[in-house]
């Protein structure tokens, strides 16, 4: 074995020195069509000697769909930087005549209209996708292979196969970071290839290509589907609902090869045993070709299948068998490892040889799988006609916008949605006709409704690689109740659509906006950007017949730069814009603090700053620039910590530091102190909170989990550790609604995300800790006994006074992953009331 594993090395190691061509690569023993055009011949170098852009990546996709009869494409989207979401549609000639009749066909497997339809006749259908991390280019790389494989391979087996097959084919999943890398590594490489671990080649500059263009981790977003390359994907599965779906990943350079299954005690409850064994089915035969070229590889290892949002898992609830391969990861061209020289073009070898082993799998057990798609819907409605409930309901009666955007998430996933018939009250929530929607449970998509909405706290295991809790109604903030009755149940959903946004009267003297709707920062942004006068009320009252809550924002119509129809018609077009409804009111007398109380605060336009940069986890970081500018249209100036000296800050009254391991020396420590006792607002997120404590910008009390290993052995260590571990779960926390940071919350208790162990202890004096954990803080997901003692009655919020300005601190991400629409606005909150804290 030693002296098989040292030949292999000194191949990679050549190859990595010299030109390698395609017979390294492709199967030798058939024929290739002489009119498809090679990879070399479009992209102008063989596979493997540079990283492929993906403009010449999809160069060549067009290439060979304009070659091929065996191939289309067709480009459903741009992602952030204007690059084409491509699709390939490659199958035999003949399935493409008939291409729409197939995918017909095929989707009755999940209706009851496929219960007697032959699957014997049927043609699976693939997904496959790669490096939806753009720095794990390998898979992009073997795309090129597996687009030339499929369309220039000749002879009975191939032609069989494309006849049985449908292959969805994304070359790229995050074209953004695929471009990004590629630059990266291909400016950075010598001529004379340098192994070196510490050459610059291997040592990306900060955010790196993983992400796309506002720096997500797109593997996570199959089910929230907030990203233009997500909603792509997506479309497409559940246009054709495919059986197996390939996800083409790279891990760390010093190790080889994983194939699913993943650890088995990590496998989400929802899913059904016989997904797992038909995976273990499929990795027969990557086990088979792996060996036959002599690669190493494990399974059934560190990664799982719990978090429905990762691409191997998402197709787990949906009648589908994702398949996550990991390949240790060359970086660039050519690296040493623990292994031995890895090289590039052996990366992309491993990843092009697993490709055509899950084809060669899904053609041996075609019909067994096709069987269990079937049998997975059929169950699935066995399940729903026994359930005593018969649909959710969820909404909130203040604000319609936040409702609508998880009715657009179950729409993207084909949920059936209906109108609340009329008003009605249930479990002590109200839900509003236009500001709710219901779910009936009695249809195809059962399963997917139960892994959006269910909330679990008992767990077979206690490690995971990613999130344990993501229920969505938790997520949004929303109320939510499952209903016994259909007397309530209204229209279907045909045409989903946001609710407009008006001025209900032009008005002479003020204009009243509550801040209860999701946009309403979006509406007061573009208000005082326009240089108007607007003051918010801190306390609630009521005027000509309708209440208004903590927060309403006031715009007097006199002493405006404005004239009062001016007024009104820009109002119109920003509530329009905003979809918020903004009141005129004809008088200033109310039933509380009339308009000219001194309880109405002024409000500044914020000038919005964040440190981003080495040491700045540019996940939180990206989450926030996307929030502020996709969703608000909100300036943030993103200074990298390089040039943080050069800044002058005096342009900015809010600076905020996202999680991050700063490493700002003294001197810089000592420019933002002054800055904030100037009058500026620091933000802190998460570890940024520690750095603030222990560097005397707020004064602070941890509570800290001390767990002693009792009769843990050594093999068992990392085990007992990261089970101190929160990855990911959903807590209740009370709020204080009279506090500026708690504005536009009409109820007093916030489920908050957290994936820290920083546990702030509460200040004696009660007002100051507006949000505090309750006693019985966990809603959803894992915590050891041992965190959770320590998180009750901690507060995930806290500010303090520095001179003239303010420190705030957010010990949990507010802004998680694009979809935790729930609590986006505490941080507005804490933007624009930054003054009255």
């Amino acid at each position: 074995m030693r002296i098989i594993i040292l030949s292999l090395l000194c191949v990679t190691f050549s190859f990595g020195q010299s030109n390698t061509d395609l017979s390294y690569y492709l199967p030798q023993n058939i024929t290739y069509d002489q009119s498809i055009p090679t990879p070399e011949s479009i992209i102008g170098f063989p596979v493997g000697k540079w990283h492929v852009s993906h403009d010449k990546l999809a160069q060549y996709m067009k290439a060979v769909a304009a070659a091929s009869d065996r191939v289309t494409i067709e480009d459903r989207g741009k992602t952030f930087e204007d690059r084409s979401l491509l699709l390939l549609t490659i199958t035999s000639p003949q399935n493409h005549q008939r291409l729409d009749q197939v995918r017909e066909e095929h989707v009755q497997l999940t209706t009851s209209e496929g219960d007697n339809l032959n699957v014997n006749d049927m043609p699976i259908v693939l997904q496959m996708g790669f490096s939806i991390h753009g720095n794990e280019p390998s898979g992009a790389n073997a795309g090129l292979l597996a687009a030339y494989y499929l369309a220039a391979a000749q002879g009975p087996e191939i032609e069989t196969m494309l006849q049985n097959t449908v292959i969805l084919f994304d070359p790229s999943y995050n074209p953004d970071g695929l471009q990004r890398f590629a630059y990266w590594a291909n400016t950075n490489k010598s001529q004379n290839l340098n192994p070196d671990n510490n050459d610059r080649e291997f040592h990306e500059v900060w955010p790196r290509g993983r992400t796309n263009h506002y720096w997500f981790d797109m593997n996570r977003d199959w089910l929230p589907a907030q990203l233009p390359e997500s909603r792509a994907r997506i479309a497409t599965f559940h246009k054709w609902m495919p059986n197996i779906l390939t996800d083409h990943h790279e891990m760390g350079t010093n190790s080889t090869f994983f194939f699913q299954p993943g650890v088995p005690s990590r496998t989400h409850p929802l899913t059904p045993r016989m997904n797992q064994e038909l995976t273990k089915k499929i990795a027969k035969y990557h086990t088979k070709a792996l060996d036959n070229i002599g690669s190493l590889y494990y399974s059934e290892e560190n990664f799982d299948d719990f978090y429905y949002g990762k691409g191997s898992t998402f197709p787990d609830i949906n009648g589908s068998i994702g398949i996550l391969f990991e390949q240790g990861s060359s970086r660039g061209h050519l690296q040493q490892s623990e292994n031995g020289i890895l090289a590039f073009p052996f990366t992309i070898r491993n990843q092009f040889t697993t490709v055509l082993s899950t084809l060669e799998a899904a053609k041996d057990l075609r019909s067994e799988i096709l069987s269990y798609q079937r049998d997975f819907y059929k169950s699935a409605r066995s399940e729903a006609s026994r359930s005593k409930s018969k649909a959710i309901v969820f909404g909130d009666e203040k604000d319609a916008a936040k409702t609508y955007h998880l009715a657009e998430i179950l729409n993207r996933h084909k949920i059936d949605l209906h109108e609340v018939k009329s008003d009605f009250t249930q479990n002590g929530k109200n839900f509003k006709s236009g500001h709710s929607y219901i779910v009936p449970l009695n249809q195809r998509n059962h399963r997917l409704i139960n892994a959006m909405f269910e909330k679990r706290t008992q767990f077979q295991d206690s490690l995971f690689y990613d999130i344990s809790a993501w229920s969505f109604p938790l997520a949004f903030n929303l109320d939510h109740t499952e209903i016994s009755s259909s007397s309530n149940v209204g229209n279907k959903v045909e045409d989903l659509r946001h609710r407009s946004g008006k001025v209900t009267a032009q008005s002479s003297y003020a204009y009243l906006m509550e801040w209860h709707e999701y946009y309403t920062p979006k509406a007061l942004n573009t208000i005082l950007k326009k240089g108007l006068r607007a003051k918010v009320a801190r306390t609630p009252f009521k005027l000509e017949g309708e209440d208004f809550d903590y927060g309403t924002v006031m715009m007097p119509v006199q002493n405006q730069r404005l004239s009062p129809s001016e007024l009104y018609s820009f109002l119109q077009n920003t509530a329009q814009e905003s979809r918020v409804t903004i009141t005129g009111v004809s008088t200033g007398r109310t039933q509380g603090i009339d308009l000219g109380s001194n309880d109405y605060e002024p409000l500044r336009l914020p000038k919005v700053a964040m440190l981003v940069g080495q040491g700045v986890n540019s996940y939180d970081a990206g989450e926030i620039w996307h929030l502020f500018d996709t969703r608000y249209d909100i300036h943030v100036t993103k200074i990298d910590e390089i040039y943080f000296n050069n800044v002058d800050l005096g342009k900015y009254n809010v600076f905020i530091l996202p999680n991050n391991r700063s490493s700002l020396d003294k001197k810089q420590q000592d420019k933002l102190k002054t800055w904030v006792k100037s009058g500026g607002t620091l933000i802190g997120y998460r570890n940024a909170v520690k750095w603030l404590a222990d560097n005397k910008f707020i004064k602070l009390k941890f509570n800290k989990t001390h767990v002693k290993a009792k009769n843990v052995s050594f093999e068992q260590a990392r085990n007992h550790r990261g089970a101190q571990v929160i990855g990911g779960a959903i807590f209740e926390a009370k709020l204080d609604r009279s506090h500026p940071i708690n504005f536009g919350y009409k109820n007093d208790r916030l489920p908050m995300f957290r994936n820290t162990t920083v546990f702030i202890q509460a200040d004696s004096t009660s007002y100051k800790n507006p949000i505090t954990y309750t006693e019985q803080p966990l809603l959803s997901g894992y915590i050891s006994e041992e965190n959770l003692a320590q998180l009750k009655g901690t507060v995930p919020f806290q500010s303090q006074r520095m001179g003239k300005g303010r420190v705030m601190v957010f010990t949990d991400n507010t802004n998680f992953r694009a979809f935790w629409y729930g609590t986006n606005k505490l941080l507005m909150n804490a933007i624009f009331f930054r003054e009255l804290f």
